[in-house]
């Protein structure tokens, strides 16, 4: 029998009540169609709440910590094993579509980077390059979230085989024209945008790996609704802002939390003891705080706008599996890099708050006959699992470096749980924010290095994470088990190179 195929889908940003089959008020009807054909974990996590050190576990099947890109900025090593490398291997071809984000926007000497200026817009370099990269047989790259800067690579290159030659019009300086004080509405076409290209890019290759009868790995690596918050038309007024629940502060409830945390809710707040030199802690700026109620709800209006988009996109895709017939034989997986704030505890977008609305992400898996359809499981999942869990589905050996857990039987409904609990980093630089948070089946704690404070939720009593216990007399205890098993879990995720062949 032909092995299986992969095809993993991601979102970047996505909050994890943002499906329709699970929230009314918002559209998604592709990702409802999976939801229905497969099974959805409602409790999946990320190993960072931010970009590259999460995208580069999901390639590594290890913890930032363990693969060395620890945060935005920082850079995946080469030398580090991929699992595209054990694909690679068992005779599969791999591609990337979209986004990848393994290097930072700027080169050193020390750690060249060609996700980096000026690579990065250097167009006849990208005409001849597609790899290999990371793993990959085959790329085809982006950088720039919505209208960013940052646009060029295998992105631009489309464009202009499209016939956008004035594609720089849609893209703010120093690339393109764009006025900065354009909102909401993002008046690119949406034959040009970068869903339609993904998707079309995507299908491309499945047309490629049916011809010639070859087994794949294949990464569509969607770019929405990471902010700024923009949308085609009619995408951009798909949802009426006062029609939708948008989440709010509630008073009193940072009073016991750290103080970054507080700092979030003042107007001007002075964050620069989380500073180190030019690195300030991402998403501290982006707090609810400065923005008015109405513009809060167009926030969501628009965000919701972008994934509904998006889910158009992955139909298209969905939809080229099925003419193909490879459906059947493909494992499917949806989920997002991380999570994001639109209000939630009076935050906007992310930063070093380890709330569920961060950290936990939406995760649906589909595979025809062998994971049950139309399921819900609370089954802990962590996207450094994805990579272990790819391979022996695949029925290849899963290495030893990997500290991701397998969760093949768990997906077939054949075992309850393969972990009880997840583990979530974030650390923005060396010495300031830098925290771990554990969360089991009831509850989650947070310690931060070389600090007292901290925080602990009950996540079954109070799911809104509105009570920090962390200070509590009564549930001392309570923190002094969770701090051991936390302890106990870090311990278990310790990378094992090399097995043990004999006794010395």
């Amino acid at each position: 029998m032909k092995k299986p195929n992969i095809l993993l889908i991601t979102s970047d940003q996505q909050h994890w009540n943002t499906l329709g089959a699970f929230n009314s008020e918002i559209n998604t009807p592709n990702l409802d169609r999976l939801v229905k054909e497969g099974t959805t974990f409602t409790r999946s996590y990320c190993p960072n709440p931010t970009c590259t050190p999460t995208r580069a576990s999901i390639i590594t099947g290890m913890y930032p910590s363990q693969h060395g890109a620890w945060t935005l900025g920082t850079k995946l090593l080469e030398n580090v094993h991929t699992v595209g490398e054990d694909f690679r291997e068992a005779g599969y071809n791999s591609a990337l579509v979209g986004k990848a984000h393994f290097q930072p926007l700027a080169s050193t000497e020390q750690y060249p980077s060609l996700e980096a200026y000026p690579i990065l817009q250097d167009l006849d370099f990208w005409k001849k390059n597609h790899g290999p990269f990371y793993g990959f047989d085959h790329v085809e790259l982006a950088r720039n979230h919505t209208n960013e800067a940052h646009v060029g690579q295998h992105y631009a290159l489309w464009m202009e085989e499209k016939g956008c030659m004035n594609w720089r019009d849609y893209f703010l300086p120093p690339t393109g024209t764009m006025d900065r004080s354009i909102l909401h509405k993002w008046p690119i076409p949406e034959q040009y945008h970068y869903n339609t290209w993904i998707a079309e890019r995507t299908n491309a290759l499945l047309e490629q790996y049916k011809e010639e009868d070859q087994s794949f790995f294949l990464w569509s690596s969607f770019f929405d609704p990471h902010p700024d918050y923009l949308a085609p038309e009619p995408w951009d007024t798909m949802y009426d802002p006062d029609q939708l629940t948008i989440p709010e502060v509630t008073p009193g409830e940072h009073d016991h939390n750290p103080p970054h945390f507080q700092l979030t809710q003042l107007e001007n707040p002075d964050f620069q003891p989380w500073q180190e030199g030019d690195y300030a802690v991402h998403g501290y700026h982006s707090h609810s705080a400065l923005y008015s109620e109405q513009d809060r709800k167009q926030l969501v209006a628009t965000y919701y706008g972008m994934i509904s988009l998006m889910d158009k996109y992955i139909g298209n895709i969905l939809d080229k599996l099925d003419e193909l017939g490879l459906a059947e034989n493909t494992i499917v997986v949806f989920t997002t890099d991380h999570g994001h704030f639109y209000g939630q505890h009076g935050l906007q977008a992310k930063g070093g708050f380890h709330y569920e609305d961060l950290i936990k992400i939406p995760f649906i898996v589909r595979y025809p006959g062998q994971v049950p359809a139309g399921v819900t499981s609370p089954a802990i999942q962590s996207l450094v699992d994805l990579a272990p869990t790819f391979l022996s589905l695949c029925g290849i050996t899963i290495p030893h470096h990997m500290t991701g857990v397998d969760q093949s039987r768990v997906w077939r409904g054949q075992q309850s749980q393969a972990r009880d609990h997840a583990i979530c980093e974030f650390r923005h630089t060396p010495t300031t924010i830098h925290q771990k948070t554990y969360v089991d089946e009831r509850y989650k704690i947070t310690v931060y290095y070389n600090q007292t404070y901290g925080e602990v939720f009950d996540l079954q009593e109070d799911p809104g994470e509105i009570r920090n216990l962390w200070n509590l007399p009564e549930y001392q205890t309570l923190k002094s088990e969770l701090l051991l098993k936390y302890a106990w879990a870090e311990l278990g995720k310790e990378s094992m190179v090399m097995p043990r062949v004999w006794h010395a």
